[in-house]
């Protein structure tokens, strides 16, 4: 399994060197942090266009990797209220999830949720910790 996951990683690096995407490891696990300004415009869940290249080579991977799960998870900063933000980032998941799928990639690896503002990586104290903040975050996890 492990050394199926680190070709993946190298690919997926490979593929998003220079992109904004990170890409981080947690023992098999593989996730790729998408920042709002890469993926979507302010308040908006349709995928930008200056994102499809990016998705797209992330959809190149994952049809060749065939052997993960594939989690994708929608954020918002705290900027207004919960339930608004819980659904938001919801439809980022999925709006996401579709794009891969319609890419090729098997819609019944996919699980997606959305956790609004209730994950924050930085402070919602301040601009840069918010943008931070609003993300879809991508892990491949292998099947076993």
């Amino acid at each position: 399994i492990g050394v199926a996951m680190d070709k993946q990683e190298a690919e997926l690096r490979a593929e998003l060197q220079g992109t904004g995407v990170s890409v981080s490891r947690n023992g098999d696990n593989i996730i790729l942090n998408m920042p709002e300004n890469v993926t979507f415009a302010t308040d908006q869940d349709q995928v930008k266009g200056s994102a499809y290249p990016v998705l797209n080579s992330v959809a190149l991977v994952l049809n060749k990797y065939k052997q993960t799960v594939v989690d994708v998870a929608g954020h918002t900063d705290s900027t207004g209220d919960d339930a608004y933000n819980l659904d938001l980032s919801k439809r980022r998941a999925l709006s996401v999830a579709n794009y891969l799928n319609g890419k090729g990639v098997d819609g019944r690896r996919f699980y997606v949720q959305g956790f609004g503002e209730g994950s924050p990586i930085a402070s919602n104290a301040n601009a840069s910790g918010r943008a931070q903040n609003r993300r879809v975050e991508i892990q491949l996890a292998p099947l076993t």
